[in-house]
């Protein structure tokens, strides 16, 4: 067995044995792939104070409950900032938004865990992330621990049996140096034996022939690198929002970059769509693929080439925004 292969049991573990889960629960069937039935995931608008973070979080977690969906989801939190602050998903440093303290996000994830164990039935794996923009001044390093420990922090408190609770990073090349995404990725593993699920973009990244280069001076090996090969717990999420299947096809690559350079195919867990965040704030051209769409185009991807063929079923998960004037 090679080193990469060793990854499978700890992320089934997660994915789909918490409490003793059948993997059929937590995949999605084919037909059924529209945003309103499988795991969703959020944009986290930050708002108010740490009680006001604490009924957002338990307010989504209980619908989340309700709606009985077992599966991966992941609470995107935005952006650390040099100050140790966090400011709001999709947003850039000059924005006037609010910023939040790390307690704020820890104490809205430990009110979604509460509210999804007690209006419901499910069983989650929670995937806690925040995104790889540098425009804040955070130092890598300082700040891929500080999450690490956030994340052990939320997970011990959350009843194993229910919840179990892991990191994620919305890594893009757009948004940073390559050095900083690979420094903050080896900074949370350092820190923690807890997965850590790359819902990543491979922006600029070729889909055939021997190139290597990808936007913003990124390579193909330094989106390998922060998506399965800085250790056994990365494991990929990739971003498939493009309904053309582009993106899919980029991933399919990078695998494939990584049997031929000796560290294996990526460990892809699933796929990550938008279609429920595009429903509410329209704008995304060809970006708002279902989550069904965006499975299938990352299976035939990732099966396309002898060495990346994928055995195990890819879970989706669709994100939305999460704000604290939505009703839910």
């Amino acid at each position: 067995m090679r080193r990469w292969e060793r990854w499978l049991p700890q992320a089934a573990a997660a994915l789909v044995t918490v409490a003793g889960l059948a993997p059929s629960v937590a995949t999605t069937s084919a037909g059924s792939g529209s945003a309103s039935n499988v795991p969703s995931s959020h944009y986290v608008v930050l708002s108010g104070d740490d009680q006001a973070a604490d009924a957002l979080g338990y307010r989504s977690g209980c619908t989340d409950g309700r709606a009985g969906r077992t599966g991966l989801r992941v609470l995107f939190f935005g952006t650390q900032e040099k100050d140790g602050r966090i400011r709001p998903p999709g947003t850039a440093v000059a924005t006037p938004a609010i910023r939040v303290g790390l307690d704020w996000a820890a104490h809205a994830s430990a009110g979604w865990v509460r509210g999804f164990t007690q209006c419901g039935q499910a069983n989650a794996v929670l995937a806690l992330g925040v995104n790889n923009k540098s425009d804040g001044g955070a130092d890598p390093a300082s700040a891929g621990t500080a999450w690490a420990q956030l994340v052990d922090q939320v997970g011990a408190a959350a009843p194993p049996s229910r919840v179990a609770v892991t990191g994620a990073l919305d890594g893009e090349p757009s948004w940073s140096p390559a050095r900083w995404a690979t420094s903050w990725v080896k900074a949370y593993t350092s820190a923690s034996s807890r997965l850590l699920y790359a819902a990543n973009s491979a922006d600029g990244c070729p889909t055939t022939g021997q190139a290597e280069n990808c936007s913003n001076g990124w390579t193909v090996g330094d989106v390998y690198q922060v998506s399965t090969g800085a250790a056994p717990t990365v494991v990929a999420l990739p971003q498939i929002y493009r309904t053309d299947g582009t993106q899919a096809r980029q991933w399919g690559y990078i695998s494939q970059w990584g049997t031929q350079h000796g560290g294996g195919p990526l460990r892809v867990v699933g796929a990550l769509s938008q279609q429920a965040a595009c429903r509410q704030q329209p704008g995304c051209a060809r970006t708002d693929n279902s989550p069904d769409a965006a499975r299938q185009q990352l299976a035939q991807a990732l099966d396309s080439g002898a060495t990346t063929k994928h055995d195990t079923a890819l879970v989706s998960t669709d994100v939305d925004w999460l704000r604290p004037t939505d009703p839910r």
